[in-house]
């Protein structure tokens, strides 16, 4: 059994982390941390949580074989960094693993990366597209949800070269996306029956997608002159879960053939690109995000717009499973060396 830690079980990806392992046949959590709820039983700060006999802790207690970090940026990577050194596993959940360059990370997340040495220790935590790196990894940068959704929307026709450089990513996020902390945009009152876009002058997940579509880029496609354009849109909607993510990018001459056969052909890419996938799955019309509430599937649905020559793929993901918690364990079962589904199997909640 693997005995797990969690730091900072209170948020909401931390409590997720504990409501998926609960049922791991192979983890359990054996120490929780939450220094604002430091001496509370968790069942006490998460009723739903109330099989769960722990209480929150100032700081992991006792011999653990593995750590998740929910905790914010730069908090994150100051805890992480003695567990990385003492040879702990670790999958950090915030943003600090994520950009390999550490002056964009004072950039977008304003102050100096805690740990810069352990960058390039850190594998991009998109099991999906990046899996033998994260099997031997020690440290993983779990992907932020907005990236994923758009990742995995995108990644088979980027790998496959049919799509230009000039990339539209418009996605909508339920309030959970923002956190536990108290914020006037997400009191009931100012976001329900309201939708509204915001980091229109940047979002820290922008610099990420446009990190991981570039690796992704086709050398021969792309001369040192064109590098990818990424425009990134996200929008506030008044549900507590999920995302929907439609990307944009117009098709390369010649890359497809005309009209409904170059639909199919499109199709026929994403279907073998995820073929033997068990967390993405091609679907046939338009999903939408109550079809991967609670669970850890990645919906995709692309087709072609033949009038503006444009490729359009919408993904659907639940932000605290997919996204971020449910994600995070498919990468520990990856490090490990259990089979991915492992604690992960199960259906969307509906209605």
């Amino acid at each position: 059994m693997i005995k797990v830690g969690v730091l900072n079980v209170t948020g909401y990806a931390g409590a997720e982390l504990a409501r998926l392992l609960y049922t791991h046949p192979e983890a359990e959590i054996v120490s929780v941390t939450g220094r604002s709820e430091a001496g509370k039983k968790l069942a006490a700060v998460f009723p739903h949580l109330a099989s769960y006999n722990l209480t929150i802790e100032p700081e992991l207690s006792g011999s653990v074989d593995f750590v998740f970090s929910a905790l914010p940026h730069a908090a994150s990577a100051e805890a992480c960094a003695p567990l990385v050194r003492a040879g702990v596993p670790v999958v950090d959940i915030s943003g600090d693993f994520r950009l390999n360059d550490v002056k964009e990370y004072a950039e977008w997340y304003g102050g100096e990366h805690p740990a810069p040495e352990l960058l390039p220790q850190a594998a991009y935590g998109l099991t999906e597209l990046n899996r033998e790196a994260v099997r031997s990894a020690k440290l993983i940068a779990n992907p932020g949800c907005f990236p994923e959704s758009a990742l995995l929307g995108l990644a088979p026709a980027i790998r496959a070269g049919i799509i230009g450089p000039e990339i539209i990513v418009d996605s909508k996020s339920g309030v959970s996306g923002a956190g536990r902390g108290l914020a006037l945009s997400t009191h009931f009152s100012e976001a329900a029956e309201s939708v509204s876009a915001y980091g229109l002058s940047g979002h820290r997940h922008l610099p990420e997608m446009v990190q991981e579509i570039a690796k992704m880029w086709p050398p021969a496609e792309a001369p040192e002159a064109v590098k990818p354009s990424v425009t990134f849109m996200p929008h506030l909607i008044p549900m507590t879960r999920g995302i929907l993510s439609t990307c944009y990018a117009p098709i390369v001459p010649g890359q497809l053939p005309a009209g409904d056969a170059g639909k199919q052909a499109v199709r026929d890419l994403y279907g073998e690109a995820y073929s033997g996938e068990p967390f993405v799955r091609v679907v046939d019309a338009p999903p939408s995000t109550k079809q991967t509430r609670g669970n850890n599937m990645c919906l995709v649905y692309p087709t072609v717009d033949v009038r503006a020559d444009r490729l359009v793929v919408v993904s659907v993901l639940d932000n605290l499973v997919k996204g971020a918690a449910g994600q995070a364990i498919q990468n520990m079962n990856a490090m490990m060396g259990l089979p991915e589904t492992t604690g992960l199997d199960a259906p969307a909640v509906y209605p």
